[in-house]
């Protein structure tokens, strides 16, 4: 298993390790490693100092199979002072996800800068949570999860890390770190719980914008989650880190009954 989600096979191929094991499925990966495994790539390639990721969009094109995946990274609109970049990956011949990153050049902004999110504090002094027990796979089961006040189905505050690395060999910095757990959200407050008898509302996106580059392990995300009247979804979080809220995701659901 080893202490880490993804073993690097060479020429950007990596096998993902039981720690990325979905929640819907035990053959497939969750989508949060895998964003994580897309964002160490894009922050790998062709880096500069000036310019930060911005936005991360990812569509989710099927299902990504466990096991060996390849990533392959390209740019899509180069620039001095903005960039487009995009990550896709491909399990069994397929493509499984792509995401497009943008980076912008940063600037000192402090004269202006504010922030209209409050923060939630830290994970200090939370209790556990076992609200997540209720998903099945790998990925969940490596989680370290603390919860807030006033948790419920639909809305809720919760605190996520975890203990490895992204890629085996390589140090994972708080960016990896931290979106490569985002993609939680859609279960950490869930307006029904899984299981027979129940409703699937799997995400076919993520998309995340970052007001701010995050620092720190825990992950704290500040959730809604909305339910339409014809099948589709949709769940909100604002993004915090220790220091406080860094940017906001979003995820569009397909809701179905099982």
């Amino acid at each position: 298993m080893g202490d880490f989600f993804y073993e690097p096979l060479g020429d950007g191929r990596f096998r993902s390790t039981v720690h990325a094991q979905g929640a819907w499925n035990p053959h497939e990966q969750h989508m949060a490693p895998a964003t994580g495994l897309l964002t160490h790539a894009l922050e790998s390639f062709q880096p500069r100092e000036d310019l930060r990721l911005a936005r991360l969009s990812l569509d989710i094109h099927g299902i990504i199979h466990a096991g060996e995946v390849e990533v392959t990274t390209r740019m899509i609109r180069p620039g001095r002072t903005i960039e487009l970049v995009e990550a896709e990956m491909t399990a069994q011949g397929r493509t499984a996800v792509v995401a497009r990153g943008w980076r912008l050049q940063t600037a000192d902004t402090t004269a202006v800068a504010a922030v209209e999110d409050a923060s939630i504090g830290t994970p200090d002094g939370l209790p556990g949570g076992d609200g997540m027990s209720v998903w099945p796979g790998g990925y969940i089961r490596s989680l370290e999860i603390r919860v807030g006040e006033e948790h419920r189905p639909g809305r809720g505050i919760t605190w996520l890390r975890n203990p490895y690395e992204m890629v085996a060999g390589h140090a994972t910095g708080s960016l990896v770190r931290l979106l490569g757990m985002v993609d939680t959200a859609n279960g950490v407050a869930p307006r029904v719980s899984p299981g027979p008898d129940s409703w699937m509302f799997p995400n076919v996106d993520l998309q995340i914008h970052l007001h701010r580059a995050p620092v720190g392990e825990w992950l704290g995300m500040q959730t809604c989650q909305t339910f339409g009247e014809d099948g589709i979804g949709l769940t909100s979080s604002v993004l915090h880190d220790i220091a406080g809220p860094f940017g906001r995701a979003e995820q569009i659901l397909t809701v179905r009954p099982l």
